[in-house]
């Protein structure tokens, strides 16, 4: 299930923002029993997603809006189409999608 992983660090955490996330357990003999944190990653697959560029992800080369792009550019149909294409080749769903000029960039997904 995707909609279930590795978190990684956020701007509400301290750290390199996308390094994994780690918090140490130990037993009463001071062991690390646990460390890595498991979560829900719907936020974090759809910012990579949009921040990523097609060829960064092994698993499905061909994934990746790259919306750093988009500063350069004044097409937000072609970027409205490209989140959609994108976010369907993941197997998400998208409720809500707001990319206007002048407005704020709204998108609401979850994992079919």
């Amino acid at each position: 299930m995707k909609s279930k992983g590795l978190q990684v660090i956020d701007n509400s955490d301290g750290g390199i923002v996308c390094d994994i996330k780690i918090s140490p357990i130990r037993d009463s003999s001071g062991k690390i029993i646990q460390g890595l944190v498991i979560g829900n990653t719907l936020e974090q697959n759809m910012a990579f997603i949009l921040t990523g560029q097609q060829g960064d992800f092994k698993s499905n080369p061909d994934l990746g809006v790259n919306m750093g792009e988009l500063l350069l550019s004044d097409d937000f149909l072609e970027y409205r189409h490209k989140i959609r294409s994108h976010f369907v080749k993941d197997g998400l769903k998208i409720k809500t999608l707001d990319l206007f000029d002048g407005k704020p960039f709204k998108v609401d997904a979850t994992y079919e």
